[in-house]
């Protein structure tokens, strides 16, 4: 009987040191102090160079924050939206201490699971477009917050006529099934056209119409616009196949969907965007922040432009811009 007392009194001690936000395992050598592990989820829409950077930095940040005291469970959606669910869902269930979306879709299917569990975003442009929020003025609030990869769209619009001063016509390369997409090409379409300059959507659902919708927007277009775009950026390649042999100029919404396909660009780091977002899910996890008065954080732009592409169109770099380094 004194045996079994005995265990029952080490298993509950044992449950009891189960803490909200993270497990208490006693460390050995006697550290009576103990150490918190937490368990964080990432889903990540699809692999692509400015995802992947997002996630690592996110990573590193957070190892580096708390050491030893993270167990990460990484997903890959495969550009799948509905497999963002698939994941996200399965963080819930298994009770996850944070869930970090790389992405919209991830962000969105994330939100849609779990109103306890706290949510990061990164690589997200507009976080009030992509939660359909009326009055988003920089806080989301409840359990999500995140960091933004939006460059200055109206310095965007006026790359374009300073590149490109005889433009008259650009077109609008996005997938129409990405909202913050929507909302890129529509603000710079505004922005044109008060300039006089027309503008035409070529939108594509998924990869299966890149490359036709490219050939469209190439006959149409003195300059063809890509806004940061997952399925662009995924796709780059086939968009530049296109593009680069008919001589017609690109301007990106960021530097991965511009290398070796665009001209020019307003570069982030996405990698820092990912550290930023890890320092912030230290913060929530250890309780020193409150992710409802957390506001969703930026970094700042750099102009930059890719060399080979404008050497191969004969254009000559504008003052002011760094090479793309490769």
């Amino acid at each position: 009987m004194k045996k079994f007392l005995t265990a029952v009194l080490a298993l509950a001690l044992s449950v009891s040191l189960v803490a909200c936000g993270g497990t208490d395992t006693t460390a050995q050598g006697g550290d009576t102090a103990g150490q918190v592990t937490y368990t964080v989820g990432i889903c990540q829409l699809v692999q692509h160079a400015a995802l992947d950077a997002a996630t690592q930095g996110f990573i590193d940040a957070l190892n580096e924050a708390l050491p030893g005291h993270v167990v990460f469970e990484e997903k890959n959606a495969s550009g799948d939206p509905a497999n963002c669910s698939t994941i996200v869902n399965g963080f819930v269930s298994e009770g996850v201490d944070l869930i970090m979306a790389n992405a919209t879709p991830a962000l969105t299917a994330a939100v849609s699971a779990t109103a306890d569990i706290p949510i990061l975003g990164t690589s997200v442009t507009a976080y009030g477009v992509a939660l359909d929020l009326d009055d988003f003025s920089g806080t989301v609030g409840g359990n999500v917050s995140g960091t933004s990869d939006l460059a200055d769209l109206e310095a965007q619009a006026n790359m374009i006529t300073e590149w490109f001063p005889e433009a008259k016509n650009v077109g609008l390369l996005f997938c129409s099934a990405e909202a913050n997409s929507r909302y890129q090409v529509d603000e710079v379409a505004k922005l044109l056209g008060a300039k006089g300059i027309t503008c035409k959507e070529f939108a594509f659902t998924d990869t299966n119409d890149v490359a036709s919708l490219a050939q469209s927007a190439a006959e149409f277009s003195d300059v063809v616009y890509i806004p940061t775009d997952n399925v662009a950026a995924s796709n780059k390649e086939a968009i530049a196949n296109v593009l680069l042999p008919a001589g017609v100029p690109a301007v990106a919404g960021e530097e991965g969907i511009c290398t070796d396909c665009g001209v020019c660009t307003l570069s982030i780091s996405y990698y820092d965007l990912g550290r930023t977002t890890g320092e912030m899910a230290a913060k929530i996890l250890t309780g020193e922040a409150d992710i409802s008065t957390m506001a969703v954080e930026y970094t700042t732009a750099t102009p930059k432009f890719d060399a080979d592409v404008c050497e191969k169109l004969g254009i000559t770099p504008l003052d002011g811009y760094v090479a793309i380094e490769k």
